[in-house]
């Protein structure tokens, strides 16, 4: 339907080219009240997340903040200690996750974040720890200034980014709690490009008493219109003046942008005067937005529909999609910064990182950020990455799309090495030359992209089960760590464990072995104790190596 009134949503036929990838996650870079009734026998229904309205979901932020001093005494916190309320997850049955972080004397706790589990009746139902150590140190007063704590973070990231490198905000003192024993620290973020071109975010982490670094990660994550990778595809835009803008009134205002190439500024919203967009063709400018535009689409659906979700952050707030990003990107990426999904035109500036599962890749680097906060580095980024890959192959088979159809490979359409390869494979990771099958105490040192290939594998698994099939046209033969069989359960239910894991039991640094207790206790919440469902997660999980 049409509307002659600015910011009204307008929907019509139109063709997309989108490829994307990932800048969190495709390539390695150098209280009441639900909308929805339960269906009838549906028991994973009253342990999924509540679909909340943004007045709904505030009310629970309060009703945290009221109680957070009461829980931060039940849970034994020290004098010292205060909880800060990031987000809270309400289940169907009434059962509460609310998600904190920690100070300590005013000071951020790095790794102090913690789930705090509470019936319908308020009745405490456990808590969930990013790190078991009591947070206590001799002093906040640092013995290294905050200028040597720059200056050792600035050799570090010309390390990573090379001359590119260039200092940040001032220097913030924290507590680093996500290792070993707590110290006073220096948090140092650098910013400028990687080697790829890619924007960089690099946070150092120092030992405000010796001058040590701790620790460091990358911030950025690396995962009627004529579409490249999805054919005729249907638009929300939005009237504006005597022509139609780029901006879903529908999704929070998500608005896609065009960077003319440049790789800063905010870019310029797409518009158009008949609101029909793109031509199939990469160069059509309009295009890579048409698939940017549309790939945002599905995913906002995908959550709110499956997951009852409200957007990436579940408050009903629209993201920024960025097209045209640099000259001849090959690379995609999020940012907690702006926001915001950034897409270059790959290759020659002939393959845009805009497919389907490419941008909900990048979306859910938001949704990941915006819950569990799986820090980019070690085995909490390869999960981070892997998240990315497993909600974005979930969009795709939801999108039932005809050019793009539902697969377990990532990035398949978008080409980037030139030889018709998808960029990760799900059934067996290591495949595309990098990735683990298996956990192994090394994987941890590998790149996320490659780390990643874990968790993927045992979404697969879990799924699909091991051995040879062929699904949607698509052959594919997933071995297993000790030659076992495994039955898969299903996707949709492997998805509905894998969000509720990653939304009420993973914090910043859970590791393999946390992913597998976080998923058990989501299979049990959603499927009860000792059923096919728990029993298909156990074995899926030996099945990779984590017992």
């Amino acid at each position: 339907m049409s509307s002659a009134t600015p910011h009204i949503s307008r929907k019509n036929r139109v063709r997309i080219v989108a490829a994307s990838i990932a800048a969190g996650g495709l390539l390695a870079a150098g209280i009441a009240g639900s909308a929805d009734a339960v269906p009838a026998g549906d028991t994973a229904s009253k342990a999924q997340p509540m679909k909340l309205s943004a007045s709904q979901r505030v009310t629970l932020l309060q009703e945290a903040n009221a109680t957070k001093a009461a829980d931060a005494k039940a849970l034994g916190l020290g004098a010292k200690e205060k909880l800060v309320v990031r987000d809270v997850v309400k289940d169907a049955d009434g059962t509460t996750h609310t998600r904190y972080e920690r100070t300590y004397e005013g000071l951020p706790v790095l790794g102090g974040d913690m789930i705090v589990h509470k019936a319908k009746s308020g009745k405490s139902e456990g808590v969930t720890k990013s790190t078991k150590a009591t947070i206590a140190v001799a002093g906040t007063k640092a013995t290294v200034a905050p200028a040597t704590a720059e200056k050792s973070a600035l050799k570090s990231a010309v390390r990573a980014e090379g001359a590119k490198a260039a200092k940040g905000a001032e220097p913030r003192k924290v507590i680093w709690a996500a290792s070993g024993k707590p110290v006073l620290a220096w948090e140092t973020v650098t910013r400028g490009f990687q080697k790829d071109g890619t924007p960089s975010e690099l946070h150092v982490i120092s030992d405000a008493k010796t001058g040590k670094k701790l620790h460091e990660y990358q911030a950025v994550h690396t995962g009627a219109g004529e579409s490249q990778y999805s054919g005729k595809v249907e638009l929300t835009t939005t009237k504006d003046g005597s022509g139609f803008a780029m901006k879903d009134g529908d999704r929070g205002d998500h608005t896609t942008k065009d960077l003319g190439n440049s790789e800063s500024g905010e870019g310029k919203t797409l518009t158009d005067e008949d609101d029909k967009w793109g031509s199939g063709k990469a160069d059509d400018k309009q295009t890579a937005a048409v698939d940017a535009h549309y790939g945002a689409q599905l995913t906002w659906d995908y959550y709110k529909k499956v997951h009852n979700r409200n957007g990436i952050k579940g408050d009903g707030k629209g993201a920024t999609s960025r097209v045209h990003y640099g000259k001849a990107y090959v690379n995609a990426f999020w940012e907690d910064s702006c926001f915001c999904m950034t897409y270059g035109d790959g290759e020659g500036d002939k393959k845009p990182l805009t497919s389907i599962d490419v941008a909900a890749h990048e979306m859910t680097h938001g949704v990941t950020s915006a819950t569990a906060g799986l820090e980019y580095s070690g085995e909490s980024g390869g999960l981070n990455e892997a998240t990315s890959d497993i909600f974005g192959a979930a969009v795709e088979f939801s999108a039932k799309n005809k050019e793009d159809v539902g697969d377990y490979l990532v990035g398949e359409e978008i080409d980037i090495a030139g030889d018709g390869k998808p960029l990760r494979y799900m059934d067996k990771p290591s495949k595309d030359g990098s990735s683990a099958d298996n956990w192994s105490k090394d994987v941890g040192n590998e790149d996320v992209h490659h780390s990643s290939g874990v968790a993927n594998h045992f979404f697969y698994l879990l799924s699909e089960g091991s051995g040879a099939k062929e699904i949607n046209g698509v052959k594919y033969d997933s071995p297993t760590a000790d030659d076992s069989k495994v039955e898969g359960i299903g996707r949709e239910k492997a998805e509905k464990i894998w969000f509720k894991a990653l939304t009420s039991y993973m914090t910043s640094n859970t590791d393999y072995k946390g992913a597998r207790e976080a998923t058990v206790k989501a299979a049990t919440d959603l499927y009860k104790a000792d059923s096919a469902e728990v029993k298909g997660v156990e074995a899926a999980w030996k099945g990779v190596n984590v017992k």
